[in-house]
């Protein structure tokens, strides 16, 4: 539990209580100075964690992950903010080993995860932990919650605090949390091989093979006095005719958010997708109710064959609210936010007549409003919502532009707690009194970005295909000597955006510093825009995309006379990689070289070989074999001819989603044509670059790339 004393005089050196930098260039004499942000100041740039509350909504617990400069080894340091006295410095707590994963009880302990040792283990697993904290920042414990003996992947724990459910891999076909055999059906040996059967679906996913028979289950357990006590139920029920049979949370990417306690700590909301030959064709997860009563889980959603996703239910325990895509093996349809009333099951769309796609869902204490994200135009702002009328209220929490604000958590007393990040800085921690515009609580950034040279970002807008009005962002050193080159950014997806956020990544930020104006288009099948405009690229991924890129790029030439733009390359990864493909063969003589990670190249091969078939089955409007005209027609492979333009490559090995041959047939195309060119694979990485010292390499290699052919003496082979 956590005991409210006044908080002592500690300096957490990385997470003061000093306003963050929202922007490093207005008024900055010194910038021209200061030295240009690095691919090392991107990589160990501090990282801040999703705030964890107390009841009361008094005290906010975060972390800060710290990166070392020479063994890229992270450390994530735990810190305590009293909410009640914004002018006391945040408070450094101990808890005697590694934690993550926090979550304040109603009973005010600090629940956790951690992998630390007990008695004399040599290696640790993932268990369930407590402690009772002091505004001080005093621990007592931590004491052991859960120890299932084989590790759990996260936990939810329970309004009243005598339930807890947790979940992890497990067979199918166990009735305990765990048993012999688990993640062993794929493998009937007496060999090696992997044995797959048509019927079971995926064999693959995202980066990681399937074991058929397994999945993420959720089971619950009782709480006595903190502990875990009687044998667990598991929420997908008995094994038997029509069980529920899937993962939950989601794969790849589900974890807390998709389960959630009933107000009162009766049951578990959870989302789900049955999981057979059918599922990688299928978006259709659904919402379902476990009453904890050892029947079989209920299907609250059944009736809607599209994505069902995020249960929230309302404080007052009237309501379930949740996101619903209506059209069924579309993964960027609109999420409408829906509202289920408990007592008599009626749902309705809540959020029907408004046109933009919510992300988050939260509730006030009061159970009086909704508090929603959702992209707009360059934007993620925070929304109020009507419960009752549906009514949606953008709510102006930040000077100047809202960026990107994400973890909203609603406090007592009409208070929000968020976090926000944009192009200029990374996350920092916020809080909003009586609607109106934050404060910041940290400033994690600052150390790193307030002694480096500014940058700025400009938007802007043209007429595109179509005659749409299209959105852009120019990024650019803010102080420079002569004109800059152009360096022409796509994002992927293709419905996604590079709006006004801060990346790990793909980060305009430290690309620009390296003395680029960055030029970011949103062309049609962005997200943020209304749902119509992210249609418009299904079955026209080479037409009105690259139009708008051709647009734009002339566009943001002519508004910003630093750029030269006779002096470009272009990048993308992914969608954005397919239309570094694309431009190489449909628009050859504009750029001196081309940057694709983790592009399509062969549409067929492509199709072929994918894992989540609905993505490509919607976009082209079937199968490869029910469209072969379509997938032909934007299919890069088919204009190799018109290749003479460098490109980089860049895959990695682990990456199913577009598997890492695609990049080796567009580097044998460059071979085979003696254009100049370079292969990046990385063995131990996925669709994205994430592990520190390859991310480091990754800047590295493009950084080089784009000098060989922008810099003072480019064009050198």
């Amino acid at each position: 539990m956590i005991r409210t004393l006044g908080l002592t005089a500690s300096f957490a050196a990385l997470a003061i209580a000093a306003p963050a930098l929202a922007d490093h260039h207005a008024g900055s004499d010194d910038t021209a100075a200061r030295p240009a942000m690095s691919a090392q100041d991107l990589v160990t740039m501090p990282r801040l964690g999703a705030p964890a509350v107390t009841s009361n909504g008094r005290f906010a617990l975060y972390t800060v992950t710290e990166t070392d400069g020479e063994t890229y080894k992270r450390d994530a340091k735990v810190y305590l903010r009293d909410l009640s006295d914004l002018d006391a410095d945040p408070v450094a707590i101990d808890l005697g080993g590694g934690a993550w994963d926090f979550s304040f009880g109603s009973d005010d302990w600090l629940y956790f995860l951690s992998d630390r040792t007990l008695g004399e283990e040599e290696e640790g697993y993932t268990r369930v932990w407590r402690a009772a904290l002091e505004g001080s920042g005093n621990v007592t414990g931590p004491m052991l919650v859960l120890d299932p003996q084989n590790g759990i992947d996260g936990y939810k724990l329970a309004p009243d605090v005598k339930k807890i459910a947790v979940w992890a891999e497990i067979a199918r076909d166990c009735e305990a949390f765990g048993c012999d055999g688990d993640g062993e059906t794929h493998l009937p040996g007496p060999g090696t091989g992997r044995l797959y059967d048509g019927a079971d679906g995926f064999y693959r996913h995202w980066d990681q093979w399937e074991t058929p028979g397994t999945f993420s289950r959720a089971f619950v357990f009782g709480l006595e006095n903190g502990e875990a006590v009687g044998d667990p139920l598991a929420l997908d029920g008995s094994l038997g005719d029509d069980a529920l049979v899937g993962d939950t949370p989601t794969r790849p990417f589900g974890g807390g958010e998709d389960l959630a306690w009933a107000a009162d700590s009766s049951g578990v909301f959870f989302t789900a997708r049955q999981a057979d030959g059918k599922e990688p064709y299928s978006t259709n997860t659904d919402i379902w109710w476990n009453a904890l009563s050892g029947a079989a889980p209920t299907n609250l959603t059944a009736t809607n064959e599209g994505y069902d996703l995020l249960p929230v239910p309302s404080p007052d325990g009237k309501y379930l609210a949740y996101v619903a895509m209506a059209r069924p093996f579309y993964e960027a349809d609109r999420q409408v936010i829906h509202l289920r009333d408990l007592k008599t099951g009626k749902t309705r769309a809540l959020t029907d007549a408004f046109d933009r796609s919510f992300g988050s869902i939260a509730w006030t204490p009061d159970s009086k409003w909704i508090i929603a994200t959702a992209q707009d135009v360059l934007d993620t702002p925070a929304f109020r919502i009507d419960p009752r009328t549906g009514k949606v209220e953008t709510l102006d929490l930040m000077a100047g532009n809202e960026a990107h604000i994400a973890n909203v958590q609603p406090l007592p007393g009409g208070r929000l707690l968020f976090t926000r990040d944009a192009i200029s800085s990374p996350s920092e921690l916020y809080l909003s009194s009586g609607w109106k515009q934050a404060r910041p609580l940290t400033s994690v950034g600052a150390a790193i970005l307030g002694n480096r040279a500014s940058v700025v970002t400009t938007r802007f807008n043209f007429t595109g295909a179509g005659g749409d009005t299209v959105w852009g962002q120019i990024t650019k050193p803010e102080t420079h000597d002569g004109k800059l080159p152009a360096i022409l950014y796509v994002h992927g997806g293709p419905q996604g955006s590079f709006n006004d956020g801060w990346s790990s990544r793909w980060n305009p930020r430290v690309l620009a510093s390296q003395g680029y104006a960055v030029i970011s288009v949103d062309f049609h099948g962005s997200t943020g825009y209304g749902q119509a405009f992210t249609d418009a690229i299904n079955r026209d991924w080479g037409g009105k995309p690259l139009e708008d890129l051709q647009k734009g790029l002339a566009a943001a030439i002519a508004q910003d006379g630093d750029i030269d733009g006779d002096n470009a390359c272009a990048m993308g990864a992914s969608y954005g990689g397919y239309m570094m493909n694309w431009i190489a063969g449909k628009w050859p003589d504009r750029f001196k070289c081309l940057v694709q990670h983790d592009g399509l190249f062969d549409m067929r091969s492509f199709y072929y070989s994918t894992e989540e078939l609905w993505f490509p089955k919607w976009d082209f409007g079937g199968s490869y074999a029910q469209q072969k005209e379509l997938y032909e027609k934007w299919n890069p492979v088919n204009y190799v001819d018109n290749w003479q333009t460098p490109m980089l490559v860049v895959t990695g090995e682990k990456d199913f989603r577009v598997p890492y041959t695609q990049g080796l047939q567009s580097f044998t195309v460059l071979q085979e044509r003696e254009i100049p060119s370079q292969l990046l694979v990385f063995p131990d990485e996925n669709h994205w670059v994430l592990k520190p010292k390859n991310s480091l390499q990754w800047h590295n290699t493009v950084f080089g790339w784009l000098d060989r052919w922008l810099g003072e003496d480019s064009g050198q082979e």
